[in-house]
C-alpha cells in the first residue's frame, strides 16, 4: 500500500491587498513562514481546509493559489483548498474551481452551489465538503452535498478516503466556537456516513487550535490556525488568540494515521485579540444559529 504525506494547514485568511487581520498580522507572511517552516519535507498533498480568505476576494484566492499551488508543485505535490465560513463562493470558484483545481476533479453542478469535489491521487481519493453557511458562522451540509458524497464513497478506492471539511464534526472549545460549530445534525450524518468505509482521516480547521479526536475509528484532525492561534484553556465565555502560526503534518499507511502538529510563536505570549463574555454574545446572536 502506498503511504500518504499531507501538510495541513487551515485558516489562513488571506487578503488581495495588504490589510492587516485584525490590524496585527500580514496572514500572508505567516503563510509564508508556515510554508518555509516545512520546506525540507516531502509531501504528497498540502491541504488547506478552510478559510482560505478573510476578505473573500478574488485576490486573495490568487494570492493562496500561487503560494500553496506553486509550493505544493515544486516539491511534486498537489494542493487542497476548502470553504470556511470567511469564504465566498463565486470568488472562490472563479480562482479555485471546486477545491482541487488540478486534479480532474468532480464538483456539483451550479453556479450558486456549493464548493464540493472529489479527485484521485495516486490510488488515494480526496473529497472537499463545503460547510459554509452564507453569511453566518457555523457550518452545515446541505442535501445535494450528502448525496454528492454518499455516491462518491459507495466504492472504496484502492488506498482509501481523505475528507476536507471546514467546520469539524467534533465539539468546540468554548462557548463561540461551539455555537458556530457543524451542526448537530450534519454531525452525525457524517460520523454515521463514512462508519465502515474507506475513510481514513478527517480534516478540519475554524477552531484555530491543535485537536485529534478518534470517532468510530476515523481520526478527525484539527490544524492550528496560520493566521494566529486560538489559546486552549481560558474561560469558555472568552475568545482570544496569540501571535502565532502553526499547522499539522499527517502521515497515512496501511495500518495507521501519525498526526504531528506544529506551532511557532511570533512573539512570546503576544495577542492578536480578545473577546469578553459580552463581545462574544454579540457575535454568537450575529453568526451563530
Amino acid at each position: 500500500m502506498s503511504a500518504l504525506r499531507i501538510l495541513h494547514l487551515t485558516d489562513t485568511h488571506l487578503f488581495g491587498d495588504e490589510t492587516l487581520h485584525y490590524g496585527v498580522v500580514d496572514t500572508a507572511e505567516r503563510l509564508r513562514l508556515a510554508l518555509a517552516h516545512m520546506a525540507d519535507r516531502p509531501f504528497d498533498l498540502v491541504v488547506c481546509s478552510g478559510d482560505v480568505s478573510e476578505d473573500g476576494s478574488e485576490g486573495s484566492y490568487r494570492r493562496a493559489r500561487d503560494l500553496i499551488g506553486e509550493w505544493a508543485r515544486e516539491r511534486g505535490a498537489r494542493a487542497v483548498f476548502a470553504m470556511g465560513n470567511h469564504d465566498r463562493r463565486a470568488p472562490f470558484r472563479a480562482v479555485l474551481g471546486g477545491g482541487q483545481p488540478d486534479a480532474g476533479e468532480q464538483t456539483l453542478e451550479g453556479a450558486e452551489a456549493p464548493i464540493a469535489s472529489v479527485a484521485e491521487h495516486d490510488g488515494w481519493r480526496v473529497i472537499v465538503l463545503d460547510s459554509s453557511v452564507p453569511g453566518r458562522g457555523y457550518g452545515a451540509i446541505d442535501q445535494a452535498q450528502k448525496q454528492f458524497f454518499e455516491q462518491a464513497i459507495q466504492s472504496p478506492a484502492e488506498h482509501g478516503t481523505v475528507v476536507v471539511v471546514h467546520h469539524p464534526p467534533i465539539d468546540a472549545q468554548t462557548d463561540l466556537l461551539q455555537a458556530l460549530c457543524l451542526d448537530e445534525h450534519d454531525t452525525a450524518w457524517l460520523l454515521s456516513t463514512i462508519r465502515g468505509t474507506d475513510v481514513r482521516v478527517i480534516l478540519s480547521g475554524h477552531y484555530h487550535l491543535p485537536v485529534v479526536e478518534t470517532v468510530g475509528g476515523v481520526p478527525i484532525v484539527v490544524a492550528p490556525g496560520v493566521a494566529n492561534i486560538a489559546r486552549a484553556f481560558d474561560r469558555r465565555t472568552e475568545e482570544s488568540a496569540i501571535d502565532a502560526y502553526g499547522g499539522a503534518t499527517v502521515d497515512i499507511s496501511a495500518d495507521r494515521v501519525r498526526v504531528v502538529p506544529f506551532e511557532q510563536r511570533m512573539t512570546a505570549d503576544a495577542e492578536v485579540f480578545k473577546f469578553e463574555e459580552e463581545a462574544v454574545v454579540r457575535i454568537i446572536a450575529a453568526a451563530g444559529r
